[in-house]
């Protein structure tokens, strides 16, 4: 069964603690926390004031997504925020290499994510060295957008290429996934998916979220 990550800018920020009891209760693996800091994409979103109170009462690890520029200046700050797993951008890392062993020696699992239009081949040479690699499958910087259809094929690259270079490798898709895109994207070879409107917009988001476990 695929991972599943919740995303918080989704959630209705009005009720936190309550948002945050239902992913507790329900089948989510993760925490999905989208860092933007109005830089690197248009939008900026939250850091140590939201983060840490929330990390004392989330029973899930926390999946920190920075899309932001020169993202080694807050490997340690996001790591003292709660972060489990920390996902920096291709595009924003000139030395890709270093920032991965920096994530790593913090005590943090190492991601990194590519933009609809990086290719899964530039991340040959490191590919080994991570944990997880993050398909974006909108553009990133807002909610809401539409799912990109060409998302599938670079999972199944992304995949055939981790089954010879690390086959222990998680990929995750966000943007746009839901209960129908969702079992596809498991068959291209993703094993967590990042969920934001589908959940928290849901009638009940725990179903939701225990429908995409059976994708």
């Amino acid at each position: 069964m695929p991972i599943i990550a919740p995303s918080l800018l989704a959630a209705d920020f009005t009720k936190l603690g309550e948002e945050i009891e239902m992913i507790n209760r329900s089948e989510a693996d993760w925490l999905h926390v989208d860092v933007m800091d109005g830089v690197f994409v248009p939008n900026i979103s939250f850091g140590e004031p939201v983060m840490k109170p929330l990390k004392k009462i989330c029973k899930k690890p926390f999946d920190v997504h920075l899309m932001v520029v020169d993202p080694d200046r807050y490997l340690q700050y996001f790591k003292d925020c709660g972060a489990d797993i920390l996902t920096v951008h291709y595009e924003a890392c000139p030395h890709l290499h270093r920032t991965i062993g920096a994530i790593k020696e913090l005590g943090m699992k190492a991601a990194v994510s590519l933009n609809p239009h990086t290719p899964v081949s530039l991340l040959e040479d490191v590919l080994a060295d991570l944990d997880m690699v993050l398909i974006m499958s909108v553009n990133p910087g807002f909610g809401g957008q539409k799912f990109i259809e060409n998302t599938y094929e670079k999972v199944r690259k992304l995949r055939a290429m981790a089954d010879k270079l690390n086959p222990n490798l998680i990929i995750e898709v966000d943007g746009g996934v839901n209960l129908e895109n969702a079992p596809k994207l498991v068959a291209a070879g993703a094993n967590a998916l990042v969920a934001g409107n589908a959940v928290f917009k849901a009638e009940n988001p725990e179903a939701v979220i225990a429908g995409l476990k059976k994708a």
